[in-house]
């Protein structure tokens, strides 16, 4: 199937920097593109992937499952690694679960996190229902494009494929379980008014981790592809000054290049 246009995966060969992009559930690179160019534009190495059964159309999820999705996360990881001498993982929604897992699983192979509104757990009565009534229903509405600012767009499905969403819901499980292995410093941005994943989740991550330098940011114009949103600019820029501050060569003359 082809990819739908805007969607597709993106990569920057830039400095010994090195940033990947972990996109969300149903979602697709366009919502971490004006992110990834802007760090691009800095002179940092970026990997953006399109993870697999994302991007073309919903029924091709149906064949996938999250150890498809973080297998993809985990090779490119391992690929900013051969040429970086230092990688940040930045996620959005279950993108900050992906990322998560690989700072749980990989230690200092990832010098810092940046989640915005990440995903923790798959909620309401519905969730429990999902092992058995995927067998029976195939789909159910989408829950792309949840931004407040008039005329932006996400590029994501209109359908929630249910056999995914139960693979989803195992990986959050497995995903809580691995937080106390997170010690890397940590950046979550969330909005209060998000009507994909509630606050809680931010929550309850920030409570398991075992990260120290942690900080915690409230995206209050933004609902929950914030990426997209009216904070676009300033998580962009939190995230920048955060690269900045672990690894101070960014932002120098001469930072830009390098193997």
């Amino acid at each position: 199937m082809p990819v739908l246009p805007g969607a597709e995966p993106f990569r920057h060969e830039g400095g010994e920097v090195g940033v990947l992009l972990c996109h969300g559930f149903t979602g697709s690179p366009q919502s971490l593109r004006p992110w990834a160019d802007y760090l691009a534009e800095r002179g940092l190495t970026v990997s953006l992937p399109l993870l697999p059964g994302h991007g073309t159309r919903w029924q091709d999820m149906q064949l996938t499952g999250w150890q498809d999705w973080y297998a993809e996360v985990d090779r490119a990881l391992r690929e900013l690694t051969e040429r970086c001498t230092k990688v940040f993982v930045f996620g959005l929604s279950m993108g900050g679960a992906l990322s998560l897992r690989l700072a749980a699983k990989h230690g200092d192979a990832v010098t810092g996190l940046v989640l915005v509104n990440p995903g923790n757990k798959v909620h309401g009565a519905a969730a429990h229902a999902l092992p058995v009534v995927r067998h029976f229903v195939r789909s159910t509405k989408g829950i792309a494009s949840d931004i407040a600012k008039e005329g932006s767009e996400e590029v994501g499905y209109d359908r929630v494929p249910l056999h995914a969403a139960n693979s989803l819901r195992t990986f959050f499980r497995i995903v809580d379980g691995e937080l106390p292995q997170v010690t890397q410093p940590l950046v979550v941005l969330h909005s209060p008014q998000d009507h994909v994943v509630p606050p809680v989740d931010s929550a309850r991550i920030l409570s398991r981790v075992s990260s120290t330098d942690v900080e915690e940011i409230l995206l209050e114009q933004s609902y929950h592809v914030a990426t997209l949103d009216h904070d676009a600019e300033r998580i962009f820029e939190e995230s920048y000054s955060f690269i900045g501050r672990l690894a101070p060569s960014v932002g120098k003359k001469g930072s830009t290049t390098g193997g």
